[in-house]
């Protein structure tokens, strides 16, 4: 969240005040804070990834893969790891949010 810093000229505070109140929804939208995890090696089957986020991520997608195959989210987000099963075997850079 943008913070408004506190000043006698009145001015300067509506103006901090419209920025916020434009920009704060930007700023909030998981997506502008993403992580990129490079040279995930997946494997046939369920793929269990440690994210980093520390949060349970809201979306995933994959940035670059080496192989024609399918990708898709098998378990639920949770706070630790990302759950995704592959069709064969690839090696694809993961960008999580």
């Amino acid at each position: 969240m943008l913070p408004i810093f506190k000043d006698d000229n009145k001015n300067l505070m509506l103006l901090q005040t419209q920025w916020a109140s434009q920009l704060n929804s930007v700023l909030g939208n998981p997506i502008t804070n993403p992580l990129t995890i490079k040279g995930i090696a997946l494997t046939t089957g369920a793929n269990v990834i440690n994210h980093k986020l520390g949060i349970s991520p809201v979306g995933w997608f994959i940035t670059d893969i080496n192989a024609a195959v399918t990708i898709y989210r098998s378990q639920p987000f949770n706070p630790l790891t990302l759950t995704l099963t592959s069709s064969g075997a690839a090696t694809i850079n993961l960008t999580v949010f």
